[in-house]
């Protein structure tokens, strides 16, 4: 499934293998769980981070999944049946929407693996933008890359990102967590 949709839209999935256990370890690791309502993941694929954030959710918290293609979404709803979690067929560019449609203000955390470096012009823009106006103060954009690229979306929309690598990744990835304050 994973490898169908790469070969479908390379574009919009980045990479052809899915991401390890370690960088999904290391990339949750900042997550305050006990703090955490709702955590947004853009294009979670076939779900490879969904049952690791659902294993660290709160019991009262909620997961909403937003992705481009009407497969994986398909896939997702089949097979992943827990209450807490909702896959959207939609553009990540459109995350107030989507959130506020599901009841909340804002979002705790927002997790990415999209390859910011081969979005079209201005959907990358776009998105930091919205990613940023949605998280809540406390929060961080959660977003893991094979280009550093992705640094020039991030810088115009929050004030501080740390950054980190996972080695142990095919292909080694970057791992930045985003915040405004």
């Amino acid at each position: 499934m994973f490898f169908r949709g790469f070969i479908k839209h390379p574009v919009m999935v980045g990479s052809i293998i899915p991401s390890s256990g370690r960088l999904i370890r290391k990339m949750l690791g900042p997550v305050d769980w006990g703090q955490c309502k709702l955590f947004v993941e853009y294009g979670p694929g076939v779900g490879t981070f969904c049952q690791a954030v659902l294993d660290r959710m709160g019991p009262d918290a909620q997961y909403i999944a937003i992705d481009t293609n009407e497969d994986f979404v398909a896939y997702l709803r089949e097979t992943i049946r827990d209450p807490r979690f909702s896959a959207i067929c939609g553009s990540a560019a459109d995350v107030e929407a989507i959130v506020a449609d599901h009841g909340h203000d804002g979002a705790d955390y927002v997790l990415s693996g999209l390859p910011f470096s081969t979005l079209p012009t201005g959907v990358g823009d776009t998105i930091a933008k919205a990613t940023a106006k949605v998280i809540r103060p406390g929060g961080a954009f959660l977003v893991y890359q094979f280009s550093p690229k992705v640094k020039d979306f991030l810088s115009p929309e929050f004030a501080n990102i740390d950054h980190d690598m996972e080695w142990w990744n095919v292909p080694p990835a970057q791992l930045y967590w985003a915040r405004n304050g």
